[in-house]
């Protein structure tokens, strides 16, 4: 199998699983290249996500290192089949790569929780209020960019779509209903477009209205996408330089009680709703 020269996050986190595995089996990467049939240099890229590992290969480490949890080895054998090319991969070398690796995890979560302060959703928003936002970037995108950027937002909206969508919740605060961004017009059909599609079953829209108060890492961006077992759970955090992608069990306990917080202070469902109308009718 040939080196990959720039591998995915899902593939980087692959291979850090596959590390985790033999450290904590305290099993040395030699041993574990003697095992596998591979030389030392290979069990490196294969944790570094640069080479992908078969699935007998997968299942001896784990076998050797002690991980007796079926369902675990099993969710990391299903990642370390090829999969063919994902729609994503269009984009690969026009747009940053952290985008394609964000869509690459909505696309395999089993479910995914989100928290917004001064933004909507990005798989709730509409053409217009994406394109103003993709506006103020700096430094500036070309109109290409820009062009590119909102067709590949429209097609990740479409993993909440699908024939068997995974449950979506959104926790979204008071702030970033009020934000016009596009103007008074574009904000009142994104408002619109929030209540159509909260009516859907598999998403959950909660409301925290200023009333609420202080929250825990008020002003941040979450995503919390769930994997197939809790291990393999992801947080993915927005700054200034491009997603960042955490997966230590300390930290996603700290993303899940932040996202906990939220929807304990947030209004219910129904309310949520009734609340996003109230601020569209006075727009």
């Amino acid at each position: 199998m040939a080196a990959r020269t720039s591998p995915t996050e899902r593939q980087k986190r692959l291979g850090a699983e596959i590390r985790r595995i033999r450290t904590s089996a305290d099993v040395s990467a030699e041993s574990a290249a003697r095992m596998l049939g591979l030389d030392r240099g290979k069990i490196s890229n294969v944790e570094s996500g640069a080479r992908p590992i078969s699935s007998d290969r997968l299942r001896v480490l784990a076998h050797n290192c002690a991980c007796t949890d079926d369902s675990y080895v099993e969710a990391l054998v299903e990642m370390a089949r090829p999969s063919g090319r994902g729609w994503w991969e269009r984009y690969k070398g026009q747009l940053p790569q952290g985008l394609l690796d964000i869509a690459e995890l909505e696309e395999y979560a089993a479910g995914m929780r989100a928290a917004y302060s001064l933004h909507v959703p990005g798989l709730l928003q509409t053409s217009e209020h994406a394109m103003a936002l993709f506006r103020v970037v700096i430094p500036q995108l070309p109109e290409r960019e820009i062009a590119l950027r909102l067709t590949h937002r429209l097609e990740r909206q479409e993993v909440l779509e699908r024939s068997s969508p995974p449950p979506y919740t959104a926790i979204v605060h008071e702030a970033a209903l009020r934000m016009q961004f596009g103007g008074r017009k574009v904000a009142q059909a994104q408002l619109g477009h929030l209540l159509e599609k909260s009516e859907r079953p598999n998403i959950t829209l909660r409301v925290i209205p200023f009333e609420a108060g202080a929250f825990p890492g008020a002003g941040q961006t979450v995503l919390y996408a769930e994997g197939p077992v809790p291990q393999l759970d992801t947080a993915q955090i927005d700054n200034s330089h491009g997603p960042l992608f955490i997966h230590s069990e300390e930290q996603l306990a700290k993303y899940r009680a932040h996202l906990d917080w939220m929807e304990n202070i947030a209004l219910p469902p129904n309310e949520s709703r009734d609340f996003i109308h109230t601020i569209a009718s006075h727009l």
